[in-house]
């Protein structure tokens, strides 16, 4: 009997062999549908295996407000780049694996705190588990940011390494596809559309769901689909997160050669040049990476004193009252009564609000809480 691992590259085969375009790409989907349920099987078995015994992890606990991986061949110069970029001791050597640990640093910069860490590099074929990709893979996939970190004179490392990020489940630079799935008991696969769809047929979209698995279900579109959309969707492992191309080693490398390598990266992707060794585009960097993270500015009003309006907590973007708490002190929530607000995020002036209430920029914030 085939293994699961069997079926998938029997499907892959086919897929390779398979002209992509218009007329197929509604066959091909219900082949990467097939692949993905596969794929969902397989990670319950080896969840299952793993809390039956399995080997040891791969973990890195997170901290500060905003995590960034490194990602990159070995030897692209990542244990220099982070020794610019944060307080992290990363053994250095001139020869390649010298990183063979997560190593993470604390990058601190216009107030906030920011981890960046420093991943052994990935090979080609890290995703089907090379070199410890799986776990490593699994890190980068719980960052805020990637940063390819590219050798000027190995363009070509950037579409390996996207192919296994992609392959990992990472959708980098793309915003996650409005489509929704709502199973259902009966009544069959019924999709509807809140604009044209071109690239796929209504028969196409149902038959790539079923592929999946699912006989009945209401789909709702509010994106001209592909395939993958759908795929990605109904794998519902996705992870969609900021990506900037890191181009190290400026110093060596000529105009015609840095040209020559940008021509290779994605059009309309964010290229940082920058030199380790020199620390030229450091601080351009570090720049980019905060003004990327999604931040923004809550000032702190203690009840009863003025607000702090020197210097503000720095969280995400998409932070709660909870999330404030929790930032501040590991008691908040436990003895948390009420907050009142002031600003963009509130109705009206320091309106009385619970741990559930979404936060925006320049908010003035007083937490109560029991004594």
């Amino acid at each position: 009997m085939a293994t699961i691992e069997d079926q998938i590259k029997s499907i892959e085969e086919e897929i390779s062999k398979t002209k992509y375009n218009k007329a197929t790409q509604g066959h091909i989907g219900k082949l990467k549908a097939k692949i993905a349920a596969l794929r969902v099987r397989k990670e319950k078995a080896q969840a299952h295996a793993k809390s039956s015994g399995g080997g040891p992890g791969f973990e890195v606990r997170k901290s500060g407000d905003a995590s960034v991986a490194l990602v990159g061949f070995p030897s692209v110069g990542k244990s220099s780049l982070i020794s610019q970029l944060t307080d992290a001791d990363s053994h250095i050597g001139g020869f390649a694996f010298t990183t063979l640990t997560c190593i993470p640093g604390v990058l601190h910069h216009r107030g906030a705190t920011i981890q960046i860490l420093d991943l052994p590099g990935l090979i080609k074929g890290a995703s089907e588990g090379k070199g410890r990709g799986r776990e490593i893979l699994n890190v980068i996939r719980s960052c805020d940011m990637v940063l390819y970190v590219i050798d000027p004179f190995q363009g070509s490392h950037f579409h390996i390494l996207d192919k296994e990020l992609w392959n990992a489940g990472m959708r980098l630079n793309d915003p996650k596809p409005q489509v929704f799935i709502d199973r259902t008991e009966r009544g069959g696969i019924v999709v509807r559309s809140t604009l044209e769809q071109t690239n796929l047929e209504t028969e196409e979209i149902q038959g790539i769901i079923r592929s999946f698995g699912i006989v009945s279900a209401n789909i709702t579109l509010r994106t001209d689909v592909t395939d993958d959309h759908i795929v990605d969707t109904l794998a519902g492992n996705r992870v969609y997160s900021d990506a900037v191309v890191i181009l190290n080693k400026i110093d060596l490398a000529s105009k015609a050669e840095l040209d020559e390598t940008c021509e290779q990266l994605p059009i309309g992707w964010p290229v940082l040049p920058v030199s380790a060794l020199t620390g030229e585009g450091i601080e351009a960097m570090k720049d980019f990476i905060f003004d990327n993270l999604h931040f923004m500015s809550i000032y702190l009003k203690p009840q009863g004193q003025e607000a702090d309006l020197i210097e503000p907590l720095i969280v995400k973007n998409t932070s709660t009252v909870r999330d404030v708490c929790v930032k501040l002190h590991r008691d908040f929530v436990r003895r948390f009564r009420y907050a009142r607000v002031k600003g963009p995020s509130a109705k009206f002036d320091w309106q009385r609000v619970g741990l559930d209430h979404l936060l925006k920029d320049e908010d003035l914030l007083t937490i109560i809480i029991r004594k």
